[in-house]
Formats: C-alpha cells, structure tokens, sequence
C-alpha cells in the first residue's frame, strides 16, 4: 500500500493511493497514519480501495507520517559520499537527530535560513517503525518496520560543520525534512537494500545512486539503535545519501532562493520543493 497524509499543515487526514494513482479518503478506517495505528497498516490489506471516498482536486500532502517521536539520522553512510565529504566510513553508524519541527510535506518549500550561505541537499531511504523494537537482533528486525519513504536532509553546511557543536544544528531548520509522499508498506518493497535513488536542482542531475551502496544496511541499522534506546511506532530512520551533495562539488554549490529541488527513489515517490528564503 502506498499511504499518504493530505490537507492543511496541522490537519492532515490518512489517505490510500489507489491503483490508477488517485487519492483515497481513509478517515473512516483510521485517526492518522501515526501512532499505535502504524502496528494495524495490515488490516487496511483487507480493503477494496474503490470502496474508499476519492479526493477531488490536488491537496497539498503532508509528511507521510504523522506523530514522529524521533528522527533518526545516520551519517556518512555511502563511502562515495564519505570520500566527497573528506571523511572516513566511520567504524560505527554515526548518529544525529533531526528535530521534529523541521518535518514538513514532500512538496512545502525549502526555507532557507537566515544567515545561511550553505544550504544543500540529500537523497535518502527513510524507514519509519511499526512496533516497539528493543535489543532486536538484525534478523528480527525487519518486522518493526511500518514502511518506507523518500526524505531530503535538507543540510546547512556552514551551521553544521563551522560552528561549534553537534551537527543537529545545521540540520534542524524549519522544513528541512521533507518527508513522502508515501509511505510504502514492506510488501511493495521487496528488497529496500537495492533500490535507485536520484535528486536534481533545477533539471539537471546531482546525485544518482543506489540504495544498493549503503555501508549499513537497514537491517543493522534498526537492530544497533535499538540497543542504545527503544524505537516507538512512528519514529523516522533516514539512512543516508550517495554522493552529489553540493558541498562535494568543486566549487561547491548551495541552494538559493527560487531553485527548485526535485528527487525521489524507486517505488517510493519523488518531491519537488522550490527554495524560499525563510522570513
């Protein structure tokens, strides 16, 4: 199933994306795509999508999930983007926190904050959690997993790297977590450790890589973090990115006000977002 959240930032409601790509209402059925109710996605199995009410229009689309706990992100996780970055593949994931309050639909725009002269990009495979997951092993693993979903680490360089203290900072700002426009149960994504991704700024190509290069796979991933903390229902792992960021060019390119940030990866959806500076 491919579900997505549509409406008003702060008002969203469940929706199906149906065969033919339409939207379906699922209010009926479910509070949100969020929560406990992100254990029970396979019970929608059971419905006719035609049953559902269609959505007229073009509604905005929300984060595909609602109530994020945490989000999760793993850093330098492609050697390719390692080396672009001039740094090692580290020993061990490395770990940061996105704030929540960067989440923001797959199509919102990208703020660009005050101050900001390095705002860059990143493709990556995010995995949110179904169940409960405590000191799992890498096997067990794949059964707390609700989905999967596109997100942009949307990234200011200068924030993160320049300024003293963990890199949350500099991938924090407001709308710097695009996340969707789907998300997409396991049984649509039969292996997400081979799976193409790309990202382009206005039209031309950036980064195209596979999911295929990761250093630590889905699996591993979701059983170490679980030995340091419980991941909830809800929470947001993103994985990382190949390479293409902007800061690995020579010269590097940042993002500026009125370009526009496309990506998307295979059987998970694309974005678009325009870039805005933030007021």
């Amino acid at each position: 199933m491919k579900l997505v959240r549509y409406g008003a930032q702060g008002a969203e409601k469940p929706g199906l994306i149906d065969a033919g790509g339409r939207l379906r209402d699922l209010s009926a059925h479910l509070p949100d795509i969020a929560g406990a109710a992100l254990a029970r996605l396979g019970d929608l199995a059971a419905l006719n999508p035609e049953s559902l009410p269609l959505v007229e229009g073009n509604p905005r689309l929300g984060a595909c999930v609602g109530g994020i706990g945490k989000f999760i992100c793993i850093g330098l996780n492609y050697s390719d983007h390692a080396a672009e970055s001039g740094m090692a593949v580290p020993p061990e994931p490395i770990i940061f926190a996105k704030y929540t309050s960067a989440v923001c639909g797959p199509n919102d725009p990208i703020l660009i904050p005050r101050g900001s002269e390095k705002t860059d990009w990143e493709v990556e495979l995010a995995v949110v959690i179904g169940k409960p997951a405590k000191y799992v092993t890498e096997a067990e693993a794949l059964d707390h997993v609700a989905g999967y979903c596109v997100v942009n680490d949307v990234s200011e360089r200068s924030f993160q790297t320049e300024r003293a203290g963990q890199w949350s900072k500099g991938k924090s700002s407001d709308n710097f977590g695009p996340t969707g426009p789907w998300l997409v149960t396991p049984d649509e994504v039969p292996d997400a450790g081979n799976l193409d991704m790309w990202l382009k700024v206005n039209g031309q190509m950036m980064q195209q890589g596979s999911t295929a290069t990761m250093v630590y796979k889905v699996p591993f991933l979701i059983s170490y973090l679980s030995q340091f903390f419980t991941l909830h229902p809800g929470d947001v792992i993103s994985t990382g990115t190949p390479p293409g960021v902007g800061m690995g060019m020579k010269p590097p390119r940042y993002l500026k006000p009125g370009d526009v940030v496309e990506l998307g990866i295979e059987g998970l959806g694309a974005q678009r977002q325009v870039c805005e500076a933030d007021r």
